[in-house]
C-alpha cells in the first residue's frame, strides 16, 4: 500500500467541533491573559521597585517569577476546561444516542392531556 500524501490528509473536512464557540472564547481569554502578563505586567514592573517583598523588589518578583506562575496556571486552566468540555460533549452524544434530540436534552416534556 503506497503512503498517503500530505495533500490527501489536508483535503478532508475539518471537524467543526474542534473550534466551537466555547473553545474559541477560552483560547481568546487565555491568550489575552498571556499577553497582559507578558507585556503589561513586565512593563510596569519597574514602577514597583520601591515595594520590597521577601528582601527583593516587587518588580523583580512580578517579572521573574509571577509570569512563570501565571503561565503554569494558564496551562492548568486550559486542561481543566478542555476536560470539562469533553465530558459535556460525551453527555450530549450519549443523550442523542438514547433518542433525545439536542434541543430536548435536560428538559422534561409536559404531560399531554
Amino acid at each position: 500500500m503506497p503512503p498517503r500524501s500530505a495533500d490527501i490528509e489536508l483535503a478532508g473536512p475539518f471537524p467543526p467541533d474542534l473550534h466551537d464557540v466555547r473553545h474559541l472564547k477560552l483560547k481568546a481569554a487565555l491568550l489575552l491573559l498571556w499577553a497582559l502578563v507578558s507585556f503589561v505586567a513586565t512593563y510596569f514592573a519597574r514602577d514597583l521597585q520601591g515595594l520590597v517583598f521577601g528582601g527583593w523588589p516587587l518588580g523583580y518578583w512580578i517579572a521573574a517569577q509571577g509570569a512563570v506562575l501565571v503561565f503554569m496556571g494558564i496551562v492548568v486552566v486550559y486542561g481543566w476546561a478542555m476536560n470539562r468540555f469533553e465530558r459535556q460533549d460525551a453527555e450530549r452524544q450519549a443523550a442523542a444516542a438514547l433518542g433525545e434530540g439536542p434541543a430536548e436534552t435536560g428538559r422534561r416534556s409536559a404531560p399531554t392531556p
